[in-house]
């Protein structure tokens, strides 16, 4: 247990002193190269057609997802009925029944995976809708900074893990301008 204890504090120290070393370490790597920060969720906030997209796709996801749905009550509806008359049934038309919820189940399951899969509906709609926009700040942001000399831009958004950035060298705003807005 005490090297256990042992092996845990040494490792939190490296843990602690690591990002320090590097932190100052990178002055000296860097050289005369230049950062700039953006907020990919303010750029994203502000950008019309990204709200309208997202809007559009809410919209088809609710209907898909009531799609879905539908066919699952059906199947439930099934279910139940079978379960309220399966003392009545005759071996074949248990196994009949339970043939016709398993294919509602299934369809479902198939209609759900076809629109919400991995290369789904809702995912190609998203690309379609999404990625021109994604793209276009690209660009602009790719501009600003051949225009600058940024070797570097971080994107400041709530999960990039920055912990203070310099408001001096954040973009977001002239990215907005060059696509523009604002």
């Amino acid at each position: 247990m005490k090297k256990n204890n042992k092996a845990n504090k040494m490792m939190g120290m490296i843990r602690t002193i690591l990002p320090i070393c590097l932190l100052t370490l990178l002055p000296l790597s860097a050289g005369a190269q230049k950062f700039a920060l953006m907020d990919m969720e303010y750029i994203l906030k502000n950008v019309p057609a990204y709200e309208r997209a997202n809007e559009q796709l809410n919209q088809v996801s609710k209907k898909w997802q009531a799609e879905v749905e539908a066919l699952n009550t059906e199947a439930g509806a099934l279910y139940k009925v079978y379960q309220n008359e399966v003392v009545f049934l005759s071996q074949e038309q248990k196994q009949k029944r339970q043939e016709d919820i398993v294919k509602k189940e299934k369809e479902a399951s198939e209609l759900k995976r076809k629109y919400f899969g991995p290369e789904g509906e809702l995912f190609k709609k998203r690309n379609a809708l999404i990625t021109p926009i994604q793209d276009e700040i690209y660009n602009a942001v790719k501009e600003i900074s051949e225009q600058r000399g940024y070797s570097l831009v971080v994107d400041r958004s709530a999960n990039a893990g920055i912990i203070y950035g310099s408001p001096k060298i954040d973009i977001s705003n002239e990215v907005l301008q060059k696509l523009g807005y604002q």
